[in-house]
């Protein structure tokens, strides 16, 4: 195989034409079989092969900066750049990572994982360059919706701004290529990439320039009559417009197009933008059918195509099923998301009901302010947004939405860890940057039935609010138990004990529950209390049983620092209370690496047996205890 042959990225260089065309078919024969077996972003990882070829075949990495966006296209990139060998470990706890990684590669120029950072990052790069008088060449390589976040933009007014020498990559498998098509716009397009048309641009310019007029500069009146003729016909007038040359549109399947272009346009100076065409899921029939599916995905069957299920209903779609129901019986109910639709578990919602459905894209911030315009028209919106892109939209949930206590609903998946996706992913501070937030109430449900009662409950509240759920399959069918609003802020007592207080929230609870039995069988009785609330917490609930269980241990899959734990111990430094005993459970003072949810949390001491073994060590005051493994 030539795969086995490539140790550097200079090893691409040394391939001919028919090589490079084998070396592409490999590794989308390797990602695909990977994939398979550990899950992972499969179709836009496909779309990308060729172009990343290309891009190696031009530029010399790592001295010349690959920046690659949100970095879910970037598994042949890492097969280039000597990482063949440990490929079959991407995404598994130990091995290398399914995004950009600094630490892991001089390949990686900039660690990714979240959308639309690669053109200002790329900038800052050339820029630095600039300034201590290096040389050597910058890229960014966007796409996959990744435009459509306002932050790409910033870069891209910013560059055009500074003038910088940097090559933008649009790699667009979004929009398609047939009104591109046909003789003329072929036509077109040779002549907007060669060098013919780049110096007559600029020599007509300065003979404009010097031609002495009444009114209008005759250089202005030209520009306008370009700019018509050219909106008519080529896509990239507004990357003009932002101070960009743009190059394109490009087949990005095509390698020896792609490096052509490349090679023509590396050394030009100031910003250039390369459009290039590709498709998701490219060479594999049921990732190009069903990109979406096939974006990022579980293990699957090769031969057909059919995702590996447990056969249990997610998180995600039990919310999403439950906001079918809801929305049946009121019409003021919309759904809103950032380009996550069946992430989130909203594909049924848009089948139900289209015109009350909205997509932003990848605009986390302005989700949030678009929810808070509708509330205040009446609408019940519900912003469904994975925990680690909420974090986007920080200020806005303050400002718009809490500030003017707008009855918006924050359904947070991917609460706590998620796994494989690793540190960019892990919902591990959602917790901490929302319960300090005036008028907002944070809750987080114990299992599937809970998600649901919190639902119906948040849509009731005329204020904001948030529920916070994990990733993966439900502890329970949820379907059997009819739904009713929850008390806002009752907490409730689920086993009784006097040795030991464990309060619990969302998907520790029930671990909690399975460490008391542990507990019991070591002769201590916990008293476990699934909280329900963050904010507002139960604090009668909680004082009245600290007051005669001295040992308390709070349990949850959040930062411990500032998340549940510490909301709990600022309660009870008010109480009054003395002689208690308090313990902290969560998630460590650092970012979590990837790995299966279950080893991670096991390792981390937030399962039933680590619950256990603090809660036997807070009240035994020694680490001398027993194993709880089973």
């Amino acid at each position: 195989m030539l795969i086995e042959k490539i140790k550097s990225p200079e090893d691409v260089k040394k391939l001919s034409a028919v090589e490079l065309t084998e070396l592409a078919d490999e590794l989308r024969e390797i990602i695909i079989g990977t994939v398979a077996t550990n899950g992972g972003h499969l179709a836009s990882n496909l779309g990308a092969i060729d172009l990343t070829i290309a891009l190696h075949y031009v530029f010399t990495s790592p001295s010349d900066k690959i920046i690659w966006d949100v970095g879910h296209q970037s598994y042949a990139h890492k097969l280039l750049t000597g990482r063949y060998n440990s490929f079959s470990s991407i995404r598994q706890y130990g091995g290398i990572s399914g995004f950009p990684k600094m630490k892991e590669s001089q390949h990686d120029a900039f660690g990714t994982g979240h959308s639309s950072t690669s053109i200002s990052a790329a900038l800052g790069i050339a820029v630095a360059r600039d300034q201590k008088k290096e040389k050597f060449k910058v890229a960014a390589v966007i796409g996959d919706g990744a435009m459509t976040a306002g932050l790409a933009f910033e870069g891209l007014n910013h560059a055009g701004h500074l003038k910088k020498d940097l090559i933008v990559i649009l790699n667009d498998n979004e929009m398609s290529i047939s009104p591109n098509v046909g003789a003329l716009s072929a036509y077109l397009r040779r002549i907007m990439m060669g060098d013919l048309y780049t110096k007559f641009k600029k020599e007509t310019k300065q003979f404009l320039e010097r031609i002495p007029t009444f009114g209008e500069p005759v250089l202005k009146i030209a520009q306008k009559a370009e700019d018509t003729v050219k909106g008519l016909f080529v896509p990239g007038l507004l990357f003009e417009e932002l101070g960009f040359e743009y190059v394109g549109p490009v087949d990005g399947h095509k390698i020896d197009s792609l490096i052509e272009t490349l090679e023509r346009f590396k050394d030009f100076p100031g910003p250039v933008l390369i459009h290039a065409i590709t498709k998701k899921g490219k060479g594999y029939e049921p990732a190009e059918k069903n990109p979406g599916i096939f974006h990022g995905v579980g293990p699957f069957d090769i031969e057909t195509g059919e995702l590996r299920s447990s056969g249990k209903k997610s998180y995600s779609n039990i919310f999403g099923d439950c906001l079918v129901k809801l929305a049946k019986d009121d019409s003021r109910i919309v759904a809103i998301t950032a380009a996550m639709t069946e992430g989130t578990g909203l594909s049924e919602f848009v089948n139900n009901f289209p015109k009350r459905f909205y997509d932003v894209g990848i605009a986390e911030p302005h989700a949030a302010t678009f929810a808070a315009g509708l509330a205040t028209q009446g609408l019940k919106p519900v912003v469904a947004i994975y925990s680690t892109f909420l974090q986007r939209a920080y200020d806005e949930i303050i400002h718009d939405v809490c500030l003017q206590n707008l009855p918006v609903v924050f359904a947070i998946d991917r609460g706590g860890i998620v796994g494989d996706d690793g540190p960019t992913h892990n919902g591990s501070f959602d917790i901490s940057y929302l319960r300090h937030i005036p008028n907002l109430i944070v809750m987080a449900p114990k299992d599937g039935h809970e998600l649901q009662c919190m639902l119906k409950t948040a849509l009731s509240f005329d204020g904001p609010s948030a529920i916070r759920y994990p990733r993966g399959a439900a502890t329970e069918n949820p379907e059997r138990e009819e739904l009713t609003n929850i008390s806002i802020g009752k907490a409730e007592v689920l086993t009784e004990g006097e040795d030991i207080l464990i309060l619990a929230i969302g998907n520790t609870v029930m671990p909690s529950v399975n460490a008391s039995q542990l507990l019991k069988d070591a002769g201590i009785n916990a008293c476990v209390v699934n909280t329900r609330f963050v904010k507002p917490l139960d604090t009668g609930l909680i004082s009245s049983l600290a007051k005669n269980i001295k040992y308390v241990l709070t349990v949850e899959e959040n930062a411990v620092s500032g998340g549940f734990g510490s909301a709990v111990l600022e309660e009870l430094s008010q109480s009054g209370i003395e002689g208690l005993k308090i313990k902290l459970l969560g998630l460590p003072d650092k970012f979590i690496e990837q790995g299966a949810q279950t080893l991670l949390r096991k390792k981390l001491g937030i399962d039933a047996e680590g619950i256990a073994r603090e809660a036997l060590a807070l009240v035994k005051k020694s680490t001398d205890y027993a194993d709880f493994r089973r």
